[in-house]
C-alpha cells in the first residue's frame, strides 16, 4: 500500500498549488504543466515570487525542468525561479540550475510548519481586524504589501499587478485574507491558501510605519488560526528574514530550507 505525504511534501505541494493559483488571480498570468512540470507565471514579470519552475513530482529530470521552463517563461520573455529544498530530494535540480548558469538568489529561507493553532496575540489598542470579503478589502491587502515589501526592494506595481483579478481571487475557497486597520487605514494583512487539507500562509505584511507594534504577529495569529477553522491539519510557510523570528517565538518550527535560483529576464533581441 502506498504511504500517504508527509505533512512536509504537502507543505511543499501547498506552494506549487498556491503558485499555479497565482496565475488566475492576475490577468497577466499563464500557466502550462504535464509531464511532471508546473510552470507558473502570475500577471507580473519578477521572476521571484511571481514567476516559478516547479516540478510535480521528483521523477522529472532537473535539466529537463530547466529547459521546459526556458522555453515557456522564454516564449513570455520573462524570467523565472526554482526553490530547491535541503533536504535532499532536489539535489539534481540544484545541480542543474548551476548547470544551466542560474543564479542563486538571497540567503535560504526556511519552511516552517504549525501542526496546532497558535495561542491568541496580545490585542492592540485601536486596531480593528476583519476577513476580507469584497474588493475594498482587496485593495487593502495590496496596498500594504506594496508598501511592506517595498523594504525588500520589490516594485509596488507588482502586487496590484499580481491581484488585478480580484473577483477571482474573492471566488476562490481556498483563499482567506485578513487585514488589520488603524483609524480606518489598513497597516497590516496575511493570507492563507489551502490544498490536500493543509494550508500555506503567504504574504505577510505591516506597513514600515507600524512595525513593531505587535501587529505582524497578529495577524499572523488570525489566519493561521482560520486555516486551522477552515480544516487545515497543518499550516506552513516561507519565512522572510524579517518575518523569521516572529513566527518562531509564536510557534512555528523549521523543517527545511528553500534556496531559490533564478533566471533572470534576458533583453529582447536586437
Amino acid at each position: 500500500m502506498p504511504r500517504s505525504p508527509t505533512e512536509a511534501v504537502l507543505g511543499h505541494r501547498n506552494l506549487i498549488a498556491f503558485s499555479r493559483a497565482i496565475t488566475r488571480w492576475g490577468s497577466r498570468g499563464a500557466l502550462e504543466e504535464g509531464g511532471g512540470a508546473v510552470l507558473c507565471a502570475g500577471g507580473t514579470w519578477i521572476p521571484v515570487v511571481a514567476n516559478g519552475a516547479f516540478r510535480a513530482d521528483d521523477v522529472l529530470g532537473g535539466d529537463e525542468l530547466i529547459a521546459r521552463a526556458d522555453a515557456f517563461f522564454g516564449r513570455l520573455a520573462r524570467g523565472y525561479s526554482v526553490k530547491v529544498r535541503d533536504s535532499g530530494e532536489d539535489d539534481d535540480l540544484r545541480a542543474a540550475c548551476e548547470a544551466h548558469g542560474l543564479e542563486p538568489f538571497g540567503e535560504s529561507v526556511p519552511q516552517m510548519i504549525r501542526h496546532a493553532p497558535l495561542p491568541a496575540a496580545d490585542p492592540v489598542e485601536g486596531v480593528t481586524l476583519r476577513t476580507v470579503d469584497d474588493d475594498d478589502g482587496v485593495r487593502d491587502f495590496i496596498a500594504v504589501n506594496a508598501e511592506a515589501y517595498a523594504t525588500y526592494g520589490m516594485p509596488a506595481e507588482v502586487l496590484s499587478d499580481l491581484f488585478d483579478r480580484s473577483a477571482v481571487l474573492l471566488e476562490d475557497p481556498d483563499v482567506h485574507i485578513v487585514v488589520a486597520s488603524r483609524d480606518d487605514r489598513p497597516v497590516a494583512t496575511a493570507m492563507t491558501f489551502e490544498s490536500d487539507g493543509v494550508a500555506g500562509l503567504q504574504w505577510v505584511g505591516t506597513v514600515p510605519t507600524a512595525r513593531t507594534g505587535g501587529l505582524g504577529a497578529l495577524v499572523t495569529v488570525a489566519a493561521t488560526n482560520l486555516a486551522f477553522e477552515h480544516g487545515a491539519s497543518s499550516c506552513t510557510l516561507q519565512a522572510s528574514p524579517m518575518g523569521a523570528p516572529l513566527y518562531l517565538r509564536l510557534g512555528y518550527e523549521t523543517i527545511y530550507h528553500y534556496r531559490e535560483h533564478v533566471r533572470w529576464p534576458r533583453p529582447p533581441s536586437s
